[in-house]
């Protein structure tokens, strides 16, 4: 009885401290539950009051001291960064706008342009200097001194060469003779000899002596010596020669070296220089009449001259 009375004081006894344990088991279980709720709560709280916080940053007002002050020491490093990149594109699109301008103003002071040319040697293939342009003017007058040298020197022949009134020729004409012209030359003429015309001239004519009677002249006139114009000549052009006798119808300048007479029959319309003018009662005349070839120069004798002014005596 003793044995069995031991025994079951023993369980009895760890009944009880397992018992014991369980309970505290528990109680140690609902406090950490009780912690975790706490916890969970502080954090939850303390979210809220960041979120509270970022909605109401902007609201936020700050002392008056660190408004004046300097900017604070933390900067966004996103912000930091987007606000380099567009300063180095704004320092590239200025150095790309920049770049013709740079690249123009090195050429130019390099005396080149944007190609890479010379400027000056360009220029001076395209516009002649002036040394140029006198050396052309200098061949062109030692050109025509040959020509007229050359005309001068050829001797007159005695032949005479008839175009009839039923021939027609067209091209230039140039005999060392004399030609009479009845029927129609279209194009220049040029003699050394005489040249008279009855018929037609469709260009210029150029001759030692010129008598027209009855002609029809389109072109200059072009005479070493006389011209003669008749009564029923018309002449569309200018006359040029030492000395002119017309009694036909000139449109055109007149410029003689020599005398120019008008018969009463003529019809001028064009100016006449020459060294003195005769006109004849009835001749008609429309432009200007120049002796500038005559001995005496009127300009200069205005000039020259110094009328004596006398003052008024004094009573």
């Amino acid at each position: 009885m003793g044995f069995f009375s031991d025994l079951k004081e023993d369980l009895s006894q760890a009944v009880s401290e397992l018992m014991v344990d369980e309970e505290q088991g528990a109680v140690d279980v609902k406090e950490e539950k009780a912690e975790n709720t706490e916890n969970a709560e502080s954090t939850e709280e303390k979210e809220l009051s960041l979120a509270e916080m970022l909605q109401n940053i902007d609201t936020i007002e700050l002392p008056e001291e660190e408004q004046q002050g300097e900017e604070p020491a933390e900067i966004d490093l996103a912000e930091a960064f987007v606000a380099e990149a567009s300063l180095e594109q704004e320092d590239k699109k200025e150095a790309a706008e920049n770049e013709p301008e740079a690249a123009a103003e090195e050429a130019l002071a390099a005396g080149q342009d944007m190609n890479g040319v010379d400027i000056e040697s360009m220029l001076e293939n395209v516009m002649p200097t002036e040394s140029v342009e006198e050396e052309n003017r200098a061949e062109e007058s030692k050109g025509a001194e040959r020509k007229m040298d050359s005309y001068v020197s050829r001797t007159v022949s005695d032949e005479t060469a008839v175009i009839t009134e039923g021939m027609t020729i067209t091209g230039d004409m140039e005999t060392e003779g004399s030609v009479d012209i009845i029927g129609c030359v279209n194009g220049n003429v040029t003699a050394l000899g005489k040249l008279n015309i009855t018929g037609h001239i469709n260009g210029n004519s150029k001759a030692s002596e010129i008598y027209a009677e009855g002609a029809k002249i389109n072109g200059e006139v072009v005479s070493e010596g006389a011209v003669k114009i008749g009564a029923s000549s018309v002449i569309i052009g200018n006359i040029s020669a030492t000395s002119a006798a017309i009694a036909g119808a000139v449109k055109g300048d007149i410029d003689v070296r020599g005398p120019v007479i008008l018969d009463a029959s003529a019809i001028v319309m064009g100016n006449i220089k020459s060294k003195s003018v005769q006109i004849n009662n009835g001749a008609v005349i429309e432009g200007m009449c120049s002796q500038c070839y005559a001995d005496v120069s009127p300009t200069s004798f205005f000039d020259d001259y110094k009328p004596d002014v006398k003052k008024a005596k004094q009573k």
